[in-house]
């Protein structure tokens, strides 16, 4: 990675500049008068995921019920070609990811399938999980009437920022049912190995299933050939498809032809669906596991979504006409550009903001899309930031997490936010802001 920056606003908007992305921003909805840094949260509305949400409504107004057949695409396979779509960003087969139900749902059907047909009896997670994943998985345990506090395996982290590898590994036992870990910590921002814990877990004959929240959109995978068996993730935070929008999931194809823990008639084979047999016969591929019928207005904006991705693309030097092929050219140049903005921000932390702390993993291998970067007043420090115009996020108990997503920020913005940080620190601003209380952060 680049290893030459340069102090100043004036350097920064020379990378600009040269940024065969930039480009890409003027398509985005950037909020008034604010520095935007909490894509890891939330995404940005881009004018392509607003037209494909009105092409939505004007098919609905046009169309009305034939619109299930008769729009483009027809809404009655929009989860299946979103997961076409979507396929190059994972590293999958087509016919092994489909758009369906939210991240929650899905850690549901997918733990509960699997862990019914597994080996063994343990679940192998981490302590530094986003929360909704341990609620869930634990919640299948106890449907099963196993005390999830003696079925989990719970891998600690040695630091209270990361979790190692090889703690991982040594977690596996016998009695290893699945290993259910995040491909990035939410609070830290480190990027976990998951070929090698893949790979470690079949040599076990353990399945290998991972949460793609913070990866997906950010970082390229090649989940069919590292041999994942399953992954859910979201849309809303580096996909861009809008608040609440619909999620989706991966199934290995050697898996096909189960039944899913919770069936519901959106997953039934497409031919005989409306047939409306009495007995549910699930689809051969990774639609099996859609519950309800396909929100089509929250699943919309996602379509295009990736129409950002695959013009990223188009801007690589000597790229592909294949449409599919581009969004894959397309997350390796997003990923490209956003190591080098995550490196320009540690960089900027290292010379400017003494008094903090880089807590994300400085190894590119290691690291995903934000920073996590720590202070002991870190809820104060988030909250005089917003007064400021910059609008990031807080994690307990002193992470300011800052997010350049690639798609629509820039070396100036990333200047721009650190010196605003800068400011607040060395001034004490956050002095002027109460402790933190309940209620969203």
């Amino acid at each position: 990675m680049d290893a030459d920056f340069e102090l100043g606003a004036e350097y920064a908007a020379r990378r600009d500049e040269t940024d065969p992305l930039a480009h890409l921003a003027d398509r985005f909805y950037d909020p008034e008068d604010e520095w935007y840094v909490d894509g890891n949260s939330l995404g940005l509305l881009s004018e392509d995921a607003e037209d494909a949400l009105d092409r939505a409504v004007s098919e609905w107004r046009d169309l009305a019920i034939r619109g299930w057949t008769d729009a483009d695409p027809p809404w009655f396979h929009y989860g299946e070609r979103l997961g076409d779509r979507l396929a190059p960003l994972v590293g999958a087969n087509p016919e092994e990811v489909v758009v369906a139900n939210s991240t929650t749902v899905n850690i549901h059907t997918l733990i509960g399938t699997f862990y019914d047909r597994a080996e063994g009896s343990n679940i192998v997670v981490d302590e530094l999980d986003f929360p909704t994943d341990h609620y869930a998985v634990r919640a299948q345990l106890r449907q099963r009437g196993t005390d999830p506090d003696e079925a989990l395996t719970v891998v600690e982290s040695r630091d209270g920022r990361t979790i190692e590898t090889e703690d991982v590994v040594a977690a596996m036992d016998d009695d290893t049912a699945i290993v259910f870990l995040p491909s990035v910590l939410y609070r830290s921002g480190q990027l976990l190995d998951v070929e090698r814990i893949t790979a470690a877990a079949h040599e076990r004959d353990i399945l290998a299933g991972f949460d793609l929240a913070h990866s997906v959109g950010a970082v390229p995978h090649d989940l069919s050939q590292i041999g994942v068996d399953f992954a859910v993730w979201c849309s809303y935070k580096y996909l861009n498809a809008g608040p609440g929008a619909i999620a989706g999931l991966y199934v290995n194809e050697r898996h096909f032809g189960e039944t899913p823990a919770l069936a519901g008639w959106w997953g039934h084979e497409k031919e005989t669906q409306f047939e409306m047999n009495p007995t549910y016969t699930p689809a051969e591929n990774a639609g099996a596991y859609q519950i309800g019928t396909v929100p089509v207005l929250s699943a919309a904006p996602l379509a295009g979504s990736l129409d950002v991705f695959a013009d990223a693309g188009e801007a690589v030097e000597g790229a592909t006409d294949d449409a599919d092929a581009l969004l894959g050219t397309g997350i390796e140049a997003v990923r490209e550009k956003s190591l080098r903005l995550t490196e320009y921000l540690i960089y900027l932390v290292d010379e400017r903001l003494p008094d903090c702390e880089v807590g994300t993993p400085r190894d590119p291998e290691r690291r995903g899309g934000h920073v996590a970067i720590e202070h002991p007043e870190g809820y104060r420090v988030s909250e005089a930031l917003k007064e400021r115009g910059v609008v990031v996020d807080f994690r307990p108990p002193n992470v300011v997490r800052i997010c350049p997503s690639p798609l629509y920020t820039g070396y100036e913005d990333v200047w721009q936010v650190v010196e605003q940080l800068r400011q607040v620190v060395e001034d004490e601003e956050y002095e002027r802001f109460e402790e933190r209380g309940g209620g969203v952060t």
